[in-house]
């Protein structure tokens, strides 16, 4: 089966665990995912995320965190697609819940979030925000 915009059924995946209140996700690896999971851990809104191989392209098994049994993700949201890109210059990079939340910002550096993009004065595509 091919999927069309992978990122977004990605978030639609821990969007949906985070609200049956799952432990563990798991979905297709990729490069861009790993790095992903990587920012997300990172921010706090995840546990752990491990690569587990098979014979194909390897599956991303991510493991959710809790707080009082309330998720800490609140929201996931895919800013741009294939259907509509979104750049930000590094004057306007977006903040999220005025800081409270992350946005994943892909740059030549690599995928970053919106405060090291700040920091390092670069813009980019935003991938989308999760608070």
């Amino acid at each position: 089966m091919s999927v069309s915009d992978p990122i977004a059924d990605t978030l639609t995946i821990i969007r949906n665990a985070t609200n049956a209140r799952k432990e563990t996700v798991e979905f297709p690896a990729s490069k861009l995912l790993e790095r992903m999971m990587g920012l997300f851990k990172n921010d706090g809104y995840i546990e752990d995320f491990r690569l587990l191989k098979d014979n194909k392209q390897g599956v991303l098994k991510v493991y959710l965190k809790y707080e009082n049994n309330k998720p800490l993700i609140l929201g996931l949201k895919r800013v741009s697609r294939p259907g509509l890109r979104v750049y930000a210059d590094k004057t306007r990079i977006p903040r999220v819940l005025n800081g409270l939340g992350t946005a994943v910002i892909s740059t030549s550096k690599g995928l970053i979030s919106d405060r090291e993009a700040r920091k390092l004065k670069i813009g980019g595509e935003v991938i989308c925000h999760i608070w």
